[in-house]
């Protein structure tokens, strides 16, 4: 799961981003409220963790333009003040949820754990599309039409699971090598092809009527042939 997270004191930035990787998510962390908004139009994240008082812009001015350009990425904002109010403009702005500063590392991680779920409407942690489901916790890919299951690689999950939380869109090359292999990666596009391929084996090997179709000169989604 990709999370960005937007927060200008460096020391907290880098000790939040040393325990969220260690939760297993992938983190990109920037330190301004410009970079941040740019990092959110890239609309690649699963999770945002946003601090209020930024240089250049203010989380709440973030929250607000995200949500007026159609992102509805989950938003957890962070912030030192904990009046009534800053919580309201925040909720108002667009957040999901709100911490106040100091907090708790385990409180932290529970929240980001409960909009996940919510931002991906799976309360058990099961994703399903057509005749699939996949295990979010477990990383297993199951068949509801027939019980035939696989352990997914890392790689093949985080498509199926970026495919499956944009259902009914067309997901692009740039997109899909972004959101998997991070802004900063060397990846080249045959590698998004690369491992597409190994994810439709696996949608092959559990018998699923579910298909990833490529699209040409756009991308790939998902589609199921109910025949």
């Amino acid at each position: 799961m990709r999370l960005l997270l937007v927060e200008d004191e460096k020391r907290m930035a880098q000790a939040l981003g040393e325990i969220l990787r260690q939760e297993n998510y992938e983190v990109d962390s920037y330190t301004d409220g410009i970079s941040g908004l740019a990092a959110i139009e890239s609309a690649i994240y699963d999770l945002i963790v946003l601090d209020v008082m930024l240089p250049g812009m203010n989380g709440f001015e973030i929250a607000r333009k995200a949500r007026q350009m159609g992102i509805r990425t989950p938003i957890l904002m962070l912030t030192a003040k904990s009046d009534l109010d800053d919580k309201v403009t925040g909720l108002d702005s667009g957040a999901d949820d709100y911490l106040t500063k100091p907090f708790m590392t385990k409180e932290l991680l529970a929240r980001l754990r409960a909009l996940a779920r919510r931002g991906m409407n799976a309360p058990d942690g099961t994703l399903t599309f057509g005749d699939l489901s996949l295990d979010t916790n477990t990383l297993t890919l199951s068949c509801r039409t027939n019980g035939q299951s696989v352990k997914l690689g890392e790689k093949e999950y985080r498509i199926l699971e970026y495919l499956i939380t944009n259902q009914g869109q067309i997901l692009t090359r740039e997109q899909l090598a972004v959101k998997i292999w991070g802004f900063d990666s060397e990846a080249e596009y045959n590698n998004v092809e690369v491992y597409m391929s190994f994810t439709r084996k696996k949608l092959a090997f559990v018998g699923a009527k579910t298909e990833i179709k490529a699209v040409r000169g756009i991308g790939y989604e998902l589609r199921y042939r109910d025949v």
